[in-house]
């Protein structure tokens, strides 16, 4: 079952543990003393109450980094950002095309420790109005929709595992249809799933 706007927003009200890439990696020993990077993404809902979405992207094949990968609307806290926040919202307005004021914001959950150095703070958002989706030329290939219903179930999630600088290393993905959905974005939405059980 979806839950509705009100459940999420009382959930994400809640504490709860930060989550990394590292999580499912015990044996992976971090630097004391390192310094992160804020950054924001932003979560955002779509549809009727009935039949809720998540919008992701997919990244031009052609970034230097993480070319074609999902990943959710975002990026760094630039100087001119307020807070993650505020970041989120930018970025979601330029590589999206949804505006700051179509997004009503039901709540954060704990920052993410990426493996390129950034804290990233997933930013839950309600779309409040219909708006024409326009994916940043260069940066986004694709726009897509997964039902809400999918990505906060706990059994649509499976571990796997992929050598990276020699060693292997275990993630979680949350396939859907012919989207890959893994790393970094699915222990996000993992992450999620688990805060709604709180």
């Amino acid at each position: 079952m979806t839950p509705d706007t009100d459940r999420i927003r009382a959930a994400l009200s809640r504490p709860g543990p930060p989550s990394s890439d590292f999580d499912l990696n015990p044996e992976t020993v971090l630097p004391e003393g390192r310094r992160l990077r804020p950054a924001g993404v932003l979560v955002a809902i779509t549809g009727t109450d009935d039949a809720l979405s998540v919008l992701l992207t997919k990244r031009s094949s052609a970034l230097k980094h993480h070319p074609g990968q999902i990943a959710f609307p975002g990026g760094k806290q630039d100087d001119g950002d307020k807070d993650v926040t505020a970041a989120a919202l930018r970025e979601a307005e330029e590589e999206v095309g949804l505006p700051r004021t179509a997004a009503e914001i039901l709540g954060t959950l704990p920052a993410h420790e990426t493996v390129t150095g950034f804290q990233v703070t997933p930013v839950i958002a309600r779309v409040t109005t219909e708006f024409e989706i326009r994916p940043e030329p260069g940066e986004v290939d694709e726009v897509f929709h997964v039902p809400l219903a999918h990505v906060l179930n706990p059994d649509s999630f499976r571990i796997e595992g992929r050598r990276w600088r020699g060693q292997m290393r275990s993630y979680y993905t949350v396939p859907y249809g012919p989207y890959y959905i893994w790393g970094a974005t699915a222990r996000m939405l993992r992450a999620w799933t688990e805060q709604m059980k709180l």
